[in-house]
C-alpha cells in the first residue's frame, strides 16, 4: 500500500478542473488569433524589459507558454508539489500510513482545487521560477493565460493589441528578473525551504496554532486586525523567514508595475486607460472582497503598491541603476522595513541619502521604434 501524502495531488487536479467556470466564449479562429497575439507581445515585451531594466537575459531560456485555464490548473499542482514537497516527507513520517492520513490527504486535495478553481480565471499571467530548466540553465516558464485575458479586455472594454503588450510587459519583467539574476531562484526556493524545517506536524503544536488562529480571524472579521489564511500556519520562529519572502515578493511585484507603467502612450496608446480601470477592478467588491481577504490576495495588491513605491522612490534617489544594485548579491535585497523606508536601503547600500548621478540606462527613452 502507498503511503498517504499530505495532499491527494489527483483530487486536487481533479477538482479544480471540475469546479473551474468556463472561459469566455470565442471561435476557434479568434482563440488562435489571441494565442498567437499574446506570444508575439511576449517577444516585444522582453525587449522593452531589458531596454528599461538594464537587465540582460540569456537566450532561449524560461519558455512562453500560452494555456487555458486547466493548463493553468495542471502547472500549478504541478507546481505545488514539487515546492511541498519537504512537507510531504514530514508528514507521512509523522503520521505514518494510516486511513486517517489518506482521509485528511483527500480533504486537503479537495481544498486546494476549490482554491486554485477560483483563482484561475482571476490570473492573467504567471511565472513559475521553479520550473526545472536546462542543467546549465535558470529555469523556469512564462504561462499566460489566453481566455482571462480575453475575457478582461471585454469586461473593461480596452484594446486587445495594448491591453496584451501591458500585460506580457509585467509578466515578462518577472522572467526577465529570474533569468538576469542567476542566484533568485535558489534564495526563494532556501527560504520556503526555512518554513518548511520549522513547521510543526505534531497534534499538540496544530492544535496550539489552531486556537490563536480563530481568535485572529474572530479579531479580524471585527475589524481589529486584517489576516489572511497564510497567517493562521504561522509559528513564531516562521515569522522572520516569512518576512524574508514578503520583503522579495513585494520588490519583484512593484517592480513589474513600474516597469510595466514605463512606457509611454507612443508604445501603449491607451496605458492610462488600461492603468486606471485595472485599478479598480483589483479593489474586489462584496463577497468577491472577503475570499480575497482571507487567501491573502489583499496583501498581494499591498505588494504591489509598497514594492512600486519603494522602486519609484530609489529611482528618483539613485535612477534605474542604483535600483539594479537590489540585485546583487541577497544581501542588498531590501528588507520588509526598508520596502517601507526606501531611504534606509539607499543609505545602507549606496552609503548616501541623497541623489547619485544616473547610469547609462537610465537615459532610457521610449520609442516606438524601438
Amino acid at each position: 500500500m502507498n503511503t498517504p501524502g499530505m495532499v491527494d495531488w489527483t483530487v486536487a487536479l481533479g477538482t479544480a478542473k471540475k469546479l473551474v467556470k468556463a472561459g469566455p466564449e470565442i471561435s476557434r479562429e479568434g482563440a488562435a488569433e489571441a494565442v498567437a497575439a499574446l506570444r508575439r507581445a511576449a517577444v516585444e515585451a522582453e525587449d522593452y524589459v531589458q531596454q528599461v531594466t538594464g537587465l540582460r537575459t540569456p537566450s532561449a531560456t524560461a519558455p512562453v507558454l500560452v494555456v487555458d485555464r486547466p493548463g493553468w490548473i495542471q502547472a500549478n499542482v504541478d507546481a505545488f508539489r514539487d515546492i511541498l514537497s519537504p512537507l510531504q516527507a514530514k508528514h507521512t513520517q509523522a503520521l505514518g500510513d494510516s486511513s486517517m492520513a489518506g482521509f485528511g490527504a483527500t480533504v486537503t486535495g479537495m481544498e486546494l482545487g476549490a482554491l486554485l478553481s477560483y483563482l484561475a480565471p482571476k490570473i492573467l499571467g504567471q511565472f513559475d521560477p521553479f520550473y526545472p530548466g536546462a542543467p546549465d540553465g535558470p529555469g523556469g516558464r512564462l504561462l499566460l493565460i489566453a481566455p482571462n485575458v480575453v475575457a478582461i479586455e471585454r469586461e473593461l472594454h480596452l484594446d486587445p493589441a495594448d491591453f496584451r503588450l501591458w500585460v506580457c510587459l509585467h509578466e515578462e519583467t518577472h522572467r526577465v528578473q529570474f533569468t538576469a539574476v542567476p542566484w533568485l531562484r535558489g534564495y526563494m526556493k532556501q527560504q520556503i525551504s526555512e518554513v518548511v524545517a520549522e513547521t510543526e506536524l505534531d497534534g499538540a503544536a496544530l492544535l496550539s496554532m489552531l486556537r490563536e488562529g480563530a481568535r485572529k480571524l474572530a479579531h479580524s472579521f471585527r475589524g481589529d486586525q486584517e489576516l489572511s489564511i497564510i497567517d493562521l500556519v504561522q509559528t513564531p520562529s516562521q515569522r522572520e523567514t516569512v518576512d524574508r519572502i514578503t520583503a522579495v515578493m513585494s520588490l519583484l511585484e512593484g517592480h513589474a508595475d513600474v516597469v510595466m507603467d514605463s512606457v509611454g502612450p507612443d508604445v501603449i496608446g491607451t496605458i492610462a486607460t488600461i492603468r486606471n480601470k485595472f485599478d479598480i477592478r483589483r479593489q474586489g467588491q462584496g463577497f468577491d472582497k472577503i475570499i480575497r481577504r482571507l487567501l491573502g490576495l489583499d496583501a498581494k495588491m499591498r505588494q504591489y503598491r509598497d514594492g512600486a513605491e519603494f522602486c519609484r522612490q530609489v529611482i528618483a534617489k539613485v535612477g534605474m541603476h542604483g535600483l539594479n544594485h537590489v540585485w546583487i548579491s541577497p544581501e542588498t535585497l531590501p528588507s520588509r522595513a526598508e520596502i517601507k523606508d526606501p531611504s534606509a536601503w539607499v543609505q545602507r547600500v549606496h552609503g548616501t541619502t541623497a541623489a547619485v548621478p544616473a547610469g547609462p540606462e537610465d537615459t532610457n527613452e521610449w520609442r516606438a521604434e524601438n
